[in-house]
Order: C-alpha cells, then sequence, then structure tokens
C-alpha cells in the first residue's frame, strides 16, 4: 500500500482548521454534529498514520483500504463519547495515542472478506463521506432506503425490486420504485452536512457523484 493522498485535504473549509489541537477538533466535533468539517479535520492529519499502520497488516491494496474505511468508521462513532480525561480531571493520553491505539484494536480483530468480494473503492469514497453518507441513509425512510440499497448496492432492476416488495404486500410498480429512487437519492444528499457537500460534492445539484459514492461505501459495509 502506497500512501494516499486525500484531494479534501486542500479544501479551504478542511485547511482553515489545521491551527486548532487535537483536543479542539474533538471537542468541535462532538458539539457541532451537524458539520462535518471538524471529522474531515481530524481525518486529513492523521490518515497518513492510520494508512501507515494498515499498510503493515494488509495482505492486498484492496484489503488495506478496506480495513481503512472500517477503522476510520470506527474511530467516528468512538469520538462522539471520547473523554481524554480521567477522574482526576488529568489528560490521561493524547488524542493520537488514543487513535493509534484504536488503530490497533481493528487490526487485530479484522476479518476480511476476500478480495473478490469487496467492492470498496477509496477513490470513490473517502471514509469521512462515507460515514456521513451511512449516517444519511440510517435517516431515510425505511421504503425509499431499502429501494435505494437493492438498486445501488444490489443493482436489482426497479422490476425486480418492484416484484419482491410486492411480495412482502407493499402495493409498487416499477415506476413508483423508479420514483421512490429518485427521491431517495435526492434526501441522502440533502440529508448530509452542509459543509460535507460542499468538500465532497462542491454543492451540485446533479446526484450521480453521491450515487456513486453511495455504492462504493454501502458495498463495503
Amino acid at each position: 500500500m502506497q500512501t494516499q493522498r486525500f484531494s479534501e485535504c486542500n479544501h479551504s473549509l478542511v485547511k482553515s482548521l489545521f491551527r486548532y489541537s487535537d483536543r479542539d477538533l474533538l471537542t468541535l466535533f462532538q458539539r457541532h454534529p451537524e458539520q462535518g468539517k471538524y471529522f474531515v479535520a481530524i481525518f486529513c492529519r492523521y490518515s497518513p498514520i492510520v494508512y501507515t499502520l494498515i499498510a503493515h497488516s494488509a495482505r492486498s491494496p484492496v484489503q488495506g483500504d478496506y480495513l481503512f474505511a472500517l477503522t476510520w468508521r470506527h474511530i467516528f462513532y468512538e469520538m462522539r463519547g471520547l473523554e481524554l480525561r480521567d477522574r482526576n480531571k488529568r489528560e490521561s493520553s493524547s488524542f493520537q495515542n488514543w487513535l493509534i491505539n484504536i488503530t490497533a484494536i481493528c487490526i487485530n480483530q479484522a476479518n476480511l472478506p476476500p478480495v473478490e468480494s469487496i467492492n470498496y473503492n477509496l477513490q470513490a469514497a473517502s471514509p469521512p463521506l462515507w460515514c456521513y453518507l451511512e449516517q444519511s441513509l440510517d435517516i431515510l425512510p425505511p421504503i425509499a432506503r431499502l429501494i435505494l440499497v437493492m438498486s445501488k448496492t444490489f443493482r436489482w432492476s426497479p422490476t425486480r425490486i418492484a416484484a419482491y416488495l410486492q411480495a412482502e404486500g407493499e402495493e409498487m410498480t416499477p415506476t413508483l420504485v423508479q420514483e421512490q429512487l429518485a427521491r431517495g437519492c435526492r434526501l441522502l444528499e440533502t440529508n448530509l452536512p452542509e459543509d460535507i457537500r460542499e468538500i465532497y460534492l462542491g454543492e451540485s445539484e446533479d446526484v450521480e457523484e453521491t450515487e456513486s459514492a453511495l455504492v462504493s461505501s454501502d458495498s463495503a459495509g
């Protein structure tokens, strides 16, 4: 695995945060969950370390990229409740040490699938974008979410999706499936934090880039 370069690290929203300490970025991330730039800034700061650690354990670049994404997804959720102080209010460990420990845990506990069954594409869905896409997907209406996953992840046709839903008792036609799919894609993008849309999608009204990232990232889950 060669060290990856991530274009989001050059975005003005992210570069403006580089002067903040780890603790400041962590605090801002926890206090402002509606903004994604703080997590992106942390990712840009520490992705080289995490990537290098994983490079020494991965059997292939594909599995390495997959584990890299899984590790950052784990970091994303763990950071929400992270407290770096002990009972005496003294700093018990640095954020960097914590992150290295989390990475080691993910490496040691990883049960990676065969290369041929991994569809994750690091270039199509950087880990922060994947995390926020997953978060956005979780709050979609159930039917829209199901149709979106069946279409973009499993590549089912509208006819096949309609047949499946009809068998489950839903009144659904291929035309309605296409309508729900379009609605789901719009909602998926709308539900993303505004700064994440600006960093990764350029606030484009075209949902094709969002769909492409969803295909890559959701298949990694």
